[in-house]
């Protein structure tokens, strides 16, 4: 099997942090490809760079969306359209467009990373007009890639149903198998008292993923400290709201952790958070990366009632699921833990048994062959 020689991934974010391309671009990097990034970043605070073979680029997010798009769109199309690869995989919708017509003008394959349901996103809840062009736009360019990539197979199922697509590929966000080096000790870093529960949550921070609720049920939890790995969007407006409900004090935002340390951190955690609410297609089809990495880092994992969320926590016995989003129901089940150590350690041992299976090298191993059937 000889795989190609080139390939370029593009997407609207940093790549650096973003474990989904990171794994998948060394995986092919081992077989032999040569593989380049175009990225881009709006945060002050994200690493960049412009290398020969990765280039990360800042953005403005000024009051104009359509700026932002249009500066990203320039760029986007300067630097694709001088490379020569063979397969170009566009990293979610914004760069499908762009590295379709391209690609196609070079005669080179192109394979579309759908990581979200894009023409049903939260974001788009109260805007049913973008999300109609969204789908539309989608609809055209989706029947033409060479090979679709989804995160869970309820995304892929509903894909082909809705397009009328038949060459989707599931590829779940499962972190690299690795060993946990050390654990970061937040109690001694933040000042935490040894006798308190760090609770965790870490990704993006933006609506619809729990965050409101779990700040709320802070409150109702004067024993446990919340630690966030991440930034986003939402940061500035949740941090005010942690201040009004005087929780400030035990809510620490740490921002984003490079992909190399993270299991470090995660395993210096006691719980950890991932609850998606249920506002859209794309959310209750949610398979996020947060469950895994907790879970690879032995961390029990109180998640949503979603199906694809469900099944992994109760199939491997890692965690509890929750109906209710309320800052009650949450409190209620993180109380619960806390209290029952026997069925903490229990669950934090399912975690790393579970991990042996659940990750990278065994889900790269799981979709080679079929991906190498639309990369050679």
């Amino acid at each position: 099997m000889n795989p190609p020689r080139k390939i370029c991934f593009a997407f609207l974010g940093n790549p650096l942090n973003d474990s989904r391309i990171t794994n998948l671009s060394d995986s092919l990097i081992n077989e032999g490809c040569e593989i380049f990034s175009i990225g881009f970043d709006w945060s002050n605070n994200s690493k960049l760079m412009e290398t020969e073979n990765q280039k990360i680029f800042r953005l403005i997010k000024g009051k104009f969306s359509l700026l932002f798009y249009l500066r990203f769109a320039f760029k986007l199309i300067k630097e694709v359209t001088k490379l020569n690869c063979d397969v170009y995989f566009a990293e979610d919708f914004y760069t499908l467009p762009f590295l379709y017509i391209i690609a196609r003008f070079k005669n080179a394959k192109v394979i579309y990373n759908s990581r979200e349901i894009y023409a049903f996103l939260g974001g788009h809840q109260n805007r049913p007009i973008l999300s109609k062009i969204v789908g539309i736009i989608e609809r055209y360019f989706i029947k033409k890639v060479d090979l679709v990539l989804t995160t869970g197979e309820m995304d892929s199922e509903f894909l082909e149903k809705f397009y009328g697509i038949h060459n989707t590929l599931v590829i779940r966000n499962i972190p690299l198998a690795q060993p946990i080096n050390y654990k970061f000790d937040f109690r001694k870093e933040l000042g935490i008292p040894e006798d308190k529960t760090i609770l965790l949550y870490q990704g993006v921070i933006i609506g619809g993923r729990g965050f409101k609720p779990t700040l709320e049920a802070m409150k109702l939890m004067p024993d446990v400290y919340l630690v966030v790995l991440g930034d986003g969007e939402r940061q500035k407006e949740y941090e005010e709201y942690a201040r009004d409900l005087g929780i400030l004090g035990r809510v620490f935002f740490m921002g984003t952790i490079a992909q190399s340390e993270l299991i470090n951190y995660t395993a210096g955690g006691d719980l950890g958070i991932c609850l998606i609410e249920n506002i859209s297609v794309s959310y209750y089809h949610a398979l996020p990366n947060k469950l895994f990495e907790y879970i690879n880092a032995g961390l029990p994992v109180i998640s949503s009632n979603l199906p694809q969320m469900k099944k992994i926590v109760e199939q491997y016995n890692v965690g509890i699921v929750i109906d209710d989003l309320s800052a009650e129901s949450i409190a209620s089940s993180i109380k619960k833990l806390i209290s029952e150590k026997g069925l903490m350690n229990k669950y934090s041992s399912n975690c790393l048994e579970t991990s042996k299976e659940l990750n990278w090298q065994k889900e790269y191993e799981r979709i080679r062959d079929r991906l190498f059937e639309f990369v050679l």
